[in-house]
């Protein structure tokens, strides 16, 4: 088979390995693909291994051979599954691969917001504390989370994991999602419907996937429903905001802080409404990159091709 990686530098910029890709068949590799370099790139390719491209039915026609779609990715959005269906392409995907990561991302993101680490070790840096008449300065009001609510929107492996971290800092964790989940209540987890967390959560943290119902799910209005001084934490995906209402809500004051690792699009453009706000803390979309998610994230795809090679594919999401 010829495998072709059409944008493979963000999963392997280069600590890492490709051979257990290239040991299944003629593996070419590319950093980034160009729309108008991937024709001649796909003329070939029998499997596509890809993470950001958008398979749409003019991309489809440029691949005359292909049988198999092999995504860098949980999500498979940026592929029309509906085309790859009708065309008999085979589309897997490797679910869970990150979950520890964004749980511990989220963390990231709100300690940083309640205790501004960076912001104090840089002004230690700067000469501060050595400048100092007392032992001790805070640049900042410091929060902390024990007794604190942490509202969860989305169940799913991820927001299980930021719960079970929650309950190590004594919060209480109160969950809404599109299904009951009884398995995930305890003494200090509870579900409950979306009015109810967004009234009631100190902190409120999305884990939901980005489907037509969920777009823009945090807007004027449901930040309206929010507490004075509520955190919003956003490690899921970037359509799950109105960017521009949130904007207003943290320039207002209304919503105290706002931390995320994903926008609406990406990379983030100069006209983001964010880019400017108060209180924001935003990362690169980075909670997924950690060598060891990587390294798990190529092991799986490797086995969703051997496994198609061998006739009994998994990870399918194109049926």
């Amino acid at each position: 088979m010829n495998i072709t990686v059409l944008d493979g530098y963000t999963t392997n910029p280069g600590d890492l390995s490709w051979n257990n890709l290239s040991d299944l068949g003629q593996t070419t590799i590319y950093d980034r693909s160009p729309r108008e370099t991937i024709a001649s790139r796909l003329s070939e390719t029998e499997i596509a291994v890809s993470n950001k491209v958008v398979w749409d039915a003019e991309l489809f026609d440029q691949a005359p051979h292909l049988k198999m779609i092999a995504l860098l990715s949980t999500g498979f959005n940026v592929v029309d599954l509906q085309e790859a269906k009708r065309r008999g392409v085979l589309v897997t995907n490797v679910p869970a691969y990150s979950t520890p990561d964004v749980a511990q991302m989220t963390f990231a993101l709100l300690l940083e917001i309640t205790n501004q680490v960076a912001t104090h070790a840089q002004s230690v840096k700067e000469g501060a504390w050595c400048s100092c008449p007392d032992f001790t300065y805070s640049l900042t009001p410091l929060i902390e989370l024990s007794g604190k609510t942490l509202g969860i929107i989305g169940m799913g492996s991820i927001g299980q994991a930021v719960a079970k971290i929650a309950q190590a800092f004594d919060m209480k964790v109160l969950f809404a999602n599109r299904s009951q989940k009884p398995a995930c209540e305890n003494a200090s987890t509870t579900q409950v419907d979306l009015e109810t967390l967004l009234r009631q959560a100190d902190v409120i943290s999305l884990h939901c996937p980005a489907t037509p119902e969920t777009e823009n799910i945090i807007n004027e209005s449901t930040l309206a429903l929010m507490k004075p001084g509520a955190i919003v934490l956003n490690t899921a995906r970037g359509t799950l905001v109105d960017e521009a209402a949130m904007a207003a809500a943290l320039q207002s004051g209304h919503i105290a802080a706002f931390g995320a690792d994903v926008v609406s699009t990406e990379p983030m453009t100069e006209n983001n409404p964010l880019k400017e706000a108060p209180h924001t803390f935003i990362t690169p979309h980075i909670a997924w990159a950690t060598k060891e998610a990587r390294q798990r994230l190529l092991d799986t795809v490797a086995c969703n091709i051997k496994s198609y090679l061998e006739g009994h594919p998994q990870n399918i999401v194109s049926e």
